[in-house]
């Protein structure tokens, strides 16, 4: 192994030249480049400041955010969107924690992502000497995330970046801790050793065949049934195995329900899209194919009421074993990564395959058509103040007339009512809260679906759900990107109507009355509008999506509109004592 000095050590030749050096900075710049990661998404200061410098000056692209979680949400959405792991830089301790958030995020809903942080020196830490920002960081990181490592001499640092890299999309991806103490940057050495050192990933994601018996074990039991359901998950979307799983779902001719960030791999429009006819399908179903979903809360474990009396049987697509009967029992695992599974699955139907029985699929577009004629005259609205289904109404138009368009959504109210109410036509458009329903998302995913894609985004925001990530309208408006934001403003959590009986303090649900969020973007330079109707909000979202500049629309919606937890609010425990 090549040997590390620090810049007041610099090696001399034999004859006095100086040999040509490089260091810790520029190491890992290179290891990252070498391996295509060109995007970093962070915030500056000490020890990494000079870090974001030099990577720009040597072509990576660095976004500078206002707070880290921000930045850690934007690296996580860029990992589900290329199947790179994204890159989020933060400094020591605070900053560190901060991104920490995002990190676990990352983990819990299989995005590759690696949080990079600046920390202590370890002599200094291990000895608990009160260094500034002193934090063993790694321990800390180790339990939230997939993999953690520490670097800490500079001939290491083409390992260390590969281990992480590899970590992080292999398998089912997740998010990577990489520290880097800060004396490391200045730690300098011969420069041909430094790029000998680095390495370049091959085949960092291998395929995963599953077993030829585990696909003829799905299939049968898909045929046995006779009333088949595939759920769609996001780790499909992941898969960007496309056409492979469009294949698969139509020539089944079973009924398909995506998840929210599934939606879009087969139209909502389908004819053989199930998304509207949801409690149908899962209570009535007898066979259910899931292909890169988990029976988690977001489909009620596999069991209870939400599933019905009728006896289930579950084939599972995974790339992790361990996700086998983690709820239920799974009488046919595939494990395996989805595109090869599902390419095995196509190959097993060969070229005749009996699809899904036809007063099962006639059931389901009938339940389908009625639940969609029942919500149409709510979507047609033109009320003022709006309702959600007024304002959704508009914005559902604006999504089918551009659908390459980026949908970012958060909220309560805001996120459910949207994810029924809008559809999809094209995979990996619809980015929100995932797995573990967190807010705070909106700002860091619209950065990065900008920076990733190139496409406009539209962000369907919760005011509360805004309120966590709002200062980076900033960040949008000094990149210049092609968002523009609609926040849904009840004045409150749920509803802006609560009333605390008790004081004058306003209740804990409610905000400012007739706050001006549009105010906001208008401060930073971008376009603010205030809008009434869902005529105005449409005109004003046209405007934003035609022009590509930033732009904030503050959507006036009745104070009354929502539910308490949007649709999930029997997750709130109940007191079983007596009001006064």
């Amino acid at each position: 192994m090549a040997q590390a000095t620090t810049l007041n050590e610099q090696p001399k030749t034999a004859g006095g030249d100086e040999p040509e050096l490089t260091d810790g900075f520029h190491l890992v710049i290179d290891a990252l480049k070498l391996n295509g990661l060109t995007t970093i998404y962070g915030v500056p200061g000490i020890p990494i400041t000079d870090f974001g410098r030099m990577a720009q000056a040597e072509g990576i692209r660095v976004l500078s955010f206002r707070h880290e979680q921000n930045a850690g949400y934007a690296a996580a959405i860029a990992g589900f969107l290329t199947k790179k792991p994204g890159i989020c830089l933060t400094v020591s301790a605070p900053g560190f924690l901060n991104g920490l958030t995002a990190l676990a995020h990352a983990t819990t809903n299989c995005y590759p992502m690696i949080l990079i942080s600046g920390s202590s020196e370890r002599e200094v830490v291990d000895l608990q000497q009160g260094d500034y920002e002193e934090m063993d960081q790694l321990a800390i990181a180790k339990s939230l995330c997939k993999a953690a490592f520490r670097v800490l001499h500079a001939a290491d640092i083409g390992i260390g970046v590969a281990r992480a890299i590899r970590a992080s999309v292999s398998g089912r991806p997740g998010g990577v801790y990489l520290d880097l103490p800060a004396k490391l940057f200045g730690q300098v050495m011969n420069a041909e050793a430094g790029r000998k050192s680095l390495v370049k990933v091959i085949d960092a994601a291998p395929a995963q065949i599953p077993a030829p018996s585990a696909i003829a074990r799905a299939l049968d039991v898909l045929k046995s049934a006779k009333r088949p359901l595939i759920i769609l998950g996001k780790g499909a979307a992941y898969a960007q195995a496309d056409e492979a799983i469009k294949a698969l779902v139509e020539k089944s001719g079973v009924p398909f329900l995506p998840m929210s960030m599934a939606k879009g791999l087969l139209p909502d429009t389908h004819p053989q899209c199930a998304g509207a006819a949801r409690s149908t399908v899962l209570k009535d179903s007898d066979v259910v194919m899931l292909i890169g979903a988990r029976l988690n809360w977001l489909l009620s474990h596999g069991k209870g009421k939400a599933w019905g009396d009728a006896p289930k049987k579950f084939i599972q697509i995974d790339i992790e074993p361990k996700e086998m009967d983690s709820n239920v029992e799974i009488v046919a695992p595939v494990v395996g990564d989805i595109g090869s599974c599902v390419a095995a699955l196509l190959d097993g139907m060969g070229a005749k395959w009996n699809a899904a029985p036809a007063d099962w699929t006639g059931t389901v577009a009938a339940k389908r058509e009625e639940n969609v004629a029942k919500m149409a005259p709510r979507l047609m609205n033109n009320n003022n103040p709006m309702d959600y289904h007024g304002a959704l109404g508009v914005l559902r138009t604006v999504i089918k007339e551009r659908p390459d368009a980026i949908l970012v959504n958060e909220g309560a109210n805001t996120l459910d009512l949207t994810r029924g109410v809008i559809d999809m036509y094209k995979p990996r458009k619809r980015l929100d809260v995932g797995t573990w329903g967190v807010m705070g998302i909106g700002m860091g995913q619209c950065i990065a679906a900008a920076v990733e894609t190139g496409k406009p985004v539209l962000a369907i925001e919760g005011d509360s759900a805004f309120g966590f990530s709002g200062m980076e309208v900033e960040t949008i408006c000094r990149y210049e990107l092609p968002v523009c934001i609609v926040v849904f403003n009840n004045d409150g959590i749920y509803r802006g109507t609560d009333v605390n009986a008790v004081s004058k303090d306003p209740a804990p649900t409610v905000f400012v009355k007739g706050a001006r969020y549009d105010k906001m973007m208008e401060a930073f330079g971008g376009v603010g509008v205030n809008a009434t109707t869902p005529d105005e909000l449409k005109r004003a979202v046209n405007a934003a999506m035609d022009s590509g500049r930033p732009t904030l629309i503050n959507a006036v919606l009745d104070p009354a509109a929502g539910s308490e937890s949007g649709r999930i609010g029997n997750l709130n425990p109940q007191s079983v004592l007596k009001k006064k």
